[in-house]
């Protein structure tokens, strides 16, 4: 079935059930039901990050900062002690 394959390629570059529909000329509800048998999440979920964003470069910036590593923390507080003596 070549239509469920362009689909699955298609769902994985990140694009929405209605941009494949109108690229493959089929009904939206074929792709949500290609979606659904191959147990990928909703388009509403994904958004566009993937097939828009990530190739040009400009994705989603994190909420917050990212954690460190608990290799980094400890570096990062023997740094501040170091030169917390220093100062002192």
């Amino acid at each position: 079935m070549k239509v469920r394959a362009d689909i699955a390629a298609l769902i994985r570059e990140g694009h929405t059930n209605a941009s494949i529909a109108h690229r493959l000329h089929c009904a939206t509800e074929t792709v949500a039901r290609a979606r659904r048998a191959l147990r990928l999440p909703p388009a509403d979920l994904l958004g566009r990050l993937y097939a828009e964003a990530a190739p040009t470069g400009r994705g989603l910036k994190p909420a917050g900062p990212l954690p460190l590593s608990p290799a980094r923390q400890a570096a990062n507080r023997a740094e501040l002690l170091a030169a917390l003596r220093g100062a002192a």
